[in-house]
């Protein structure tokens, strides 16, 4: 359990009108963070040149009917493109997604289910798994609906969607494990870059009609890697960790801040 962070936010309730919560939540670029718990009308004047403005992602939450579809559209082309189904966005208080813009075209989205009022979708193939974590008096959330569009930042792009996951997740709710369905020739990808271990055979998901396997992550050993790694990704030797291109912790405790606020 992390004991650096005090516990600052409870559910997925906004404090704010649609319209501020709406709000970009961070703006990365692949060479600098930047904006982190200011409103975003601060403008570009500490950015050195343009191009590091043309390459700047955002990620927003898809609370908007408009987003919602954009980010259904994005999952369903990936998915189709491996041979996969994608069923329709279903909008629950115990489940968000979050988008990765760069300008107007969305390029990748993530959504974190928490274990709540509705069963996590990986209960449909996994139940007995999820049911023996909850037995040990762990907290599971899950990660579903990942897609990302062909872009040169994807690593940041991923790692940003995961760690802002993370924080939804662990900072603010207090999981302590994430779970994740995934095609077994991705597996070693996870595994890797990660650190996830598998928690459940192969079985055949029919929401998408295709072989899955349930993966597992102890978040405190996420809290170990960002501690270590987090923002290291100009000087990281290793290319077998996505977590040099997560956020530093003081960029993380800026997010926290601009979350709980609604900001």
């Amino acid at each position: 359990m992390r004991m650096d962070m005090p516990k600052i936010f409870s559910g997925f309730k906004r404090q704010q009108a649609p319209d501020e919560w709406d709000k970009t939540i961070v703006a990365i670029s692949p060479y600098q963070l930047k904006d982190l718990t200011l409103p975003e009308n601060r403008g570009n004047a500490s950015l050195p040149d343009e191009k590091i403005e043309q390459q700047v992602f955002k990620i927003r939450l898809a609370h908007s009917n408009e987003r919602v579809s954009s980010a259904s559209m994005l999952v369903q082309r990936k998915y189709a493109s491996r041979g996969y189904e994608a069923s329709g966005f279903e909008k629950t208080p115990d489940r968000i997604t979050l988008m990765a813009f760069q300008e107007d075209k969305v390029i990748g989205t993530l959504t974190l289910g928490l274990d709540c009022d509705h069963p996590l979708l990986v209960e449909d193939l996994y139940k007995a798994e999820i049911d023996a974590l909850r037995a040990e008096g762990r907290k599971v959330c899950e990660l579903t609906k990942l897609a990302i569009d062909q872009t040169q930042s994807a690593k940041r792009v991923l790692a940003s969607l995961f760690h802002i996951a993370y924080i939804y997740g662990r900072v603010m709710q207090d999981h302590t494990d994430v779970v994740i369905e995934v095609n077994p020739r991705h597996v070693a990808f996870y595994k890797r870059m990660l650190g996830f271990t598998e928690l459940g055979p192969q079985r055949l998901c029919t929401r998408v009609n295709a072989p899955a396997v349930l993966l597992r992550l102890e978040l405190d050993y996420v809290d170990r890697q960002i501690e270590e790694l987090g923002g290291k990704a100009d000087t990281a030797t290793s290319t077998r960790s996505l977590y040099p291109f997560f956020f530093t912790r003081n960029d993380e405790i800026g997010i926290t801040h601009r979350l709980s606020q609604g900001e």
